[in-house]
This record gives C-alpha cells, sequence and structure tokens, in this order.
C-alpha cells in the first residue's frame, strides 16, 4: 500500500519516503466521547446506529472536515482506518448470541466500518472509491499513503481519511495480542466505553491548501522527537497520530513555519509547512473557527 519504498541515510534518523510528492491539507478535525478529556462531546445521534461511538464519532469528525471545506463528491475519495473496528458492537452482538436471545441484524449491520462510510456517502453525496483500513502500523503512515495513491486518479480531487479507536474492552485486548502475534501490545488505555475519532482532508497541493505535508527523509534527532518536530509516541495502532497532525496543522495556520511530525520512533516522518501567504492563512484558521 506504500507508494514507494526509498530510504535516505544522514547523520540524523533515517526515514522510509512514504509520499512520492506533497499533499495539500484541506481541513483537519478531531472528536472524542467518554474519554475524560476536556474536548469530549456527547455522542451524536446518528439514524441506525446504536449502542457504540465508533460511527457517531467517524461521522462527526468527518462532518466537521467536509463542512469547513465543501467540495464536488464525485471527486471525493474516503478511507478509513481502525485496528479492530467497531469492537463495542462485536461485544454486544456476541453476548446476544450466547445468552439465547434474538439476533439483532441492526449490530451485525454497523459492525462493518463499511456501514459507517456508506451514511457519509448518502450524506455528502460522495461517489469517489471507499476503503476501511486495519493496520497494527502507525495510521498516520498508512492513510497518506493511500491518499497519495488515490490522488493519482485525475477524477479523484480530495481524500477524507479517518482514523477511529473504542477503548478497551476485553475483546480489544484480545485483538491486540493475537494481531501483535503474543507480544503484549496493549489495548488502548481508555474506557471500554470511550472513542476517538480523527478526519484529514487531503488535496493536491496549490490553491487552497494553506498547509502541505511531505515524507521527511531524515532529519536531526534531539532524543526525542527529532529538532523541530512533534509527536506522542505510543503502542502500535494508536490514532494519537492524527490527533498530533490535527493539533500542528492548527498551530501552523496561526504561526506559519514548518514543523515535522514524529508518531512513533519506528514510523516515518513528516514534514508540515505553511504554502499560503499570511493573509490567506489567517483568513482560514478565521473561517475554522466560525
Amino acid at each position: 500500500m506504500t507508494p514507494t519504498e526509498n530510504t535516505t541515510t544522514t547523520a540524523g534518523n533515517t526515514r522510509k519516503t512514504v509520499l512520492r510528492s506533497s499533499l495539500g491539507i484541506l481541513s483537519t478535525a478531531t472528536a472524542t466521547h467518554g474519554t475524560g478529556r476536556d474536548a469530549d462531546i456527547p455522542l451524536p445521534r446518528l439514524p441506525g446506529f446504536v449502542e457504540s461511538a465508533f460511527s457517531p464519532l467517524a461521522y462527526e469528525a468527518a462532518r466537521l472536515c467536509l463542512a469547513e471545506r465543501p467540495g464536488d463528491g464525485s471527486r471525493t475519495a474516503v478511507a478509513l482506518a481502525s485496528t479492530a473496528g467497531d469492537t463495542t458492537t462485536a461485544d454486544l452482538a456476541s453476548r446476544r448470541m450466547v445468552s439465547g436471545r434474538v439476533h439483532n441484524p441492526l449490530l451485525f449491520m454497523q459492525a462493518t466500518p463499511n456501514s459507517v462510510l456508506g451514511y457519509l456517502s448518502r450524506e455528502f453525496g460522495i461517489t469517489g472509491q471507499m476503503f476501511s483500513l486495519s493496520t497494527l502500523d502507525d495510521p498516520v503512515t498508512e492513510l497518506l499513503s493511500m491518499a497519495d495513491l488515490l490522488l493519482e486518479d485525475p477524477e479523484v480531487d480530495r481524500v477524507l481519511v479517518l482514523g477511529v479507536e473504542l477503548g478497551g474492552s476485553e475483546r480489544l485486548a484480545a485483538v491486540y495480542e493475537e494481531l501483535a502475534d503474543g507480544h503484549g501490545h496493549p489495548a488502548p488505555a481508555l474506557p471500554a466505553d470511550a472513542g476517538l475519532a480523527a478526519a484529514v482532508l487531503l488535496g493536491r497541493p496549490g490553491t487552497g491548501t494553506p498547509v502541505s505535508v511531505r515524507s521527511a527523509e531524515a532529519y536531526e534527532s534531539d532524543g526525542d522527537t527529532g529538532t523541530g518536530g512533534t509527536g506522542t509516541h505510543s503502542r502500535p495502532g494508536s490514532i494519537q497520530g492524527l490527533f498530533d497532525l490535527a493539533r500542528l496543522h492548527r498551530r501552523l495556520l496561526r504561526e506559519g513555519g514548518s514543523h515535522v511530525l514524529v508518531t512513533d520512533p519506528r514510523a516515518p516522518a513528516f514534514t508540515l509547512t505553511v504554502t499560503a501567504d499570511t493573509d490567506a492563512r489567517n483568513e482560514t484558521e478565521t473561517h475554522a473557527h466560525q
């Protein structure tokens, strides 16, 4: 799924080149529920989806991104990444089955991550390609790689990438253990009913994309995130890197400049750079907070 795998070695840290060229960041958004963070929101109501935070939070993050930068749904693609998907719904359906209760077809439907993508396509008129990814690797790398690949299609102008993560239920802990080949990678350190979602709307760099992102082939290390770098090192599969990317995007809109994003010592790094002038940047930042 990674377009290129060139590697550059310098006196600093070596990083695999993930992106063939720069991508333009159109908008970013995050949504959390039940985590105990100050930014937690009430779980949005989503018709046809019950019990779980997975789909409502995915929808909310996507809605915020698309509302900020409306565009042609026929030329928009979507990619969603999650290590284990909607484990809350899967747990509920399993408990009902083993207890002998009548099967609820709604639970089967919403346990599939593609279900919320179908809802998004209807609500926002998106008819481009849609993908669901499962990875224990860095979701930032996987999703930016997928966007880079999708934007090779001349019929696609924008790619909405989403990461969704649920709290650490028993099922999710077992999934992490199995997928990590028994090496003891922990499940999310979140309440079991918590959920996080992050969205990034990407396009080709140019007009309307005041911030660009490109592969950082190498950077000087300061022993943590690299000189000028930022990031939160976390367990495999965590979408925290997407939250870091969204936070850095907002910071660059305010302050300008360039910054390296390092989500994990084992993952590729990326450089985010302001490409528009100050007036355009300030106008975008003002619009983003209206």
